[in-house]
């Protein structure tokens, strides 16, 4: 079917293709992309955007030496299939398959991690330093799109890299969505003429001819006055030219001839040079051209209709922005910030223009301290970010919010384990990284309906809070309608048995499994207490105490690693209490339950389902099950 790709097992199988076999080779890596992204899902309109710049990358350098760092990473299939991992596609973003990312460790051509934005300029900047250093000679490249350029640490590294005039190569992947249209042939014979070796070194040897004449220095430095002011209003790269950047574009970046011709003029550089391309996202696939929001991160889907095979749900991601929508129309100081998530966060439900919702771009740390300044200036702000995205924005949270105890909001979406992104995207630190700071509300909804109380308790909260909820769909539980009061959980089922007293007390959605694994248990006669611990700061202290008093076990539940989580600072309390108590003939101390706390594991998540990798860290409900009767030195059965 793809005679072509049958043959190709590393960038030297492409390298000697001409322009119309190139073609040729693009069509069928297309094919293969619709076909293969259909039955596993993952990113389709990024990739199916860079196939011919793929294409032209691996012709123009000489990978693995040559090093190619891609941003964030979502757009290297196409690099991974010309690599060597075509055959393992089948297998893309499942349980010990094919990572969705960049991993070095898969693969010698994946030079650098990646799964955040804005970071491969500094890296390839790195890169591009340590081979200076240590006398090397190879070119490095940094492939990154429009969006990641809205992020601020990629003009920290330009500015960085531009001052010290490190060779290497910048390849902005412009898909027309944000930056602009091609300014036409004035901007490429620009970038022709100034790119021409004779031309360069004859620039050179007029500079430095003139440098000290007193007549005609005066002269040059006049002339170049005026070129600049030329420069500001013909050529488009001015921005990256005044920060040490040679500009050359645009480029058509589905012309695999210009592309070749432009990478090989930056070679011939030695300074940092932008390559600038413009692309279209979803190139080849008519639903994904028209739809390229929906296809950057897609499930299964029929590729006749581009329909996806299973039926969309209400999302937790749905429900905050639905219960936006009203607060919005409410409350006239009500305002949404989202870092170019806005759909993925539910706000898609608001018009970009709308005067109280804004969408900042890649810029987290600036989503932060602009929500702040909302804040102080009378307004109520709420942030919706990705959990693993926030982490970008720690010193912002602490700093610039909570210092100041200001009542902005942050909406954590896909918090707990996301599944198939894999390591870089799973939210499972938010606890760690936000319960310690002082002042900071930390809430954890089991249900949409808890999640609208929560959002509603934030309107006159009056002080910095996070709430936090998974990807996909939301769980409904209208049967628990105990309203949300600040720092209380809720006993949500207590069973009577014959058996030994077991609590468990949950966080977020772990209650679903808490409920199963409490069915599990009283079937075999145990007395099983469910609680809902709805808030992870405050504790809701009385509520622990209770329960470790009344019980001979008490489990905490949460998918969040260890290290920081709920159920260590639960036990941390609970020993605190215990260090309190009467010893020593001066009274009779009170007993406490014996504590287990499941969680994840302290380590980087690997791409799973996100229902198998519950089960594999124990928090499915005969897991948990299970460990409650091995806890109990039940041995696996409960001892009547």
């Amino acid at each position: 079917m793809d005679p072509m790709l049958s043959s190709i097992h590393s960038p030297d199988d492409i390298r000697h293709l001409n322009v119309a076999q190139s073609r040729e080779l693009a069509k069928e890596i297309r094919r293969f992309l619709v076909r293969h992204v259909s039955q596993t899902g993952g990113h389709l309109s990024s990739n199916l955007g860079v196939v011919e710049l793929t294409i032209a990358l691996h012709q123009s350098f000489n990978a693995p030496k040559d090093k190619i760092v891609f941003d964030v990473g979502h757009q290297a299939y196409v690099h991974k299939m010309l690599t060597g991992r075509m055959d393992r596609f089948n297998t893309l973003r499942q349980k010990d398959g094919l990572a969705g990312f960049p991993k070095s460790e898969e693969s010698p051509y994946d030079v650098f991690d990646t799964g955040h934005a804005s970071t491969s300029i500094s890296a390839a900047y790195g890169l591009a330093v340590a081979r200076d250093l240590k006398g090397e000679d190879y070119e490095v490249v940094a492939v990154i799109g429009d969006g990641s350029m809205t992020g601020g640490m990629a003009y920290e590294a330009m500015n960085n890299a531009g001052r010290d005039k490190t060779r290497f190569i910048v390849v902005l992947n412009d898909n027309g969505m944000s930056i602009g249209h091609n300014v036409g042939s004035l901007a490429n014979h620009l970038g022709w003429l100034r790119t021409r070796s004779g031309y360069l070194n004859s620039k050179k040897r007029v500079r430095q001819a003139v440098a000290q004449h007193p007549v005609l220095k005066p002269i040059y430095d006049a002339s170049r006055i005026v070129k600049n002011r030329v420069k500001y209003l013909m050529v488009k790269g001015i921005l990256f030219e005044e920060l040490g950047f040679t500009y050359l574009g645009p480029v058509d970046g589905h012309d695999i001839r210009a592309m070749r011709e432009a990478f090989q003029q930056a070679k011939n550089l030695n300074e940092p040079v932008l390559v600038h391309v413009l692309t279209k996202k979803g190139k080849g696939y008519k639903p994904a051209e028209e739809h390229p929001t929906q296809f950057h991160g897609i499930g299964p889907f029929d590729i006749k209709s581009g329909e996806a095979k299973c039926a969309p749900k209400e999302t937790y991601a749905n429900v905050f922005g639905s219960v936006m929508s009203r607060m919005e129309k409410e409350d006239p100081n009500v305002v949404l910030i989202t870092a170019a998530m806005k759909t993925g966060t539910g706000l898609d439900y608001f018009s970009l223009d709308s005067r109280r919702s804004f969408d900042v771009g890649i810029a987290e740390e600036h989503a932060v301290t602009f929500a702040a300044g909302l804040a102080k200036g009378g307004m109520k702000p709420y942030v919706a970010i990705y959990s693993s995205f926030l982490q970008r924005a720690y010193d912002q949270i602490l700093h610039d919010v909570a210092l100041q105890k200001l009542p902005v909001t942050f909406a954590i979406d896909h918090s707990g384990v996301v599944g198939e992104d894999g390591e870089t995207h799973q939210g499972i630190f938010d606890f760690a990284y936000l319960s310690h700071i002082p002042g900071m509300v930390i809430m954890a909804p089991s249900s949409k309906e808890e999640l609208e109380q929560m959002l509603e308790l934030t309107r006159t909260l009056g002080k910095p809070a996070a709430i936090r909820y998974p990807k996909g769909a939301a769980e409904s539980r209208p049967e628990i309608d105990a309203p949300i009061e600040l720092g209380k959980g809720l006993i949500v089922r207590q069973t009577e048995g014959s058996g030994k007293k077991i609590a468990l007390l949950s966080v977020g959605t772990c209650l679903a499994e808490a409920l199963g694994a409490a069915d599990l248990l009283s079937a075999e006669g145990y007395a099983v207490t469910v609680a809902d611990a709805r808030f992870v700061k405050p504790l809701d202290e009385e509520l622990l105490k209770s329960l470790s008093q009344t019980h001979d076990l008490l489990m905490t539940l949460e998918d969040h690693v260890k290290t920081g989580g709920f159920g260590m600072m639960a036990e941390s309390k609970l020993i605190e209490w215990e260090s309190e108590s009467p010893a020593f003939g001066l009274g009779e101390a009170p007993k406490f339950a014996k504590v287990k706390t499941i969680s994840l594991p302290d380590a980087f998540l690997p791409q799973d389902e996100r229902k198998h990798m519950l089960k594999t860290c124990g928090l499915d409900a005969s897991s948990i099950a299970l460990a409650a009767r091995k806890a109990l030195g039940d041995g696996g059965y409960n001892e009547k």
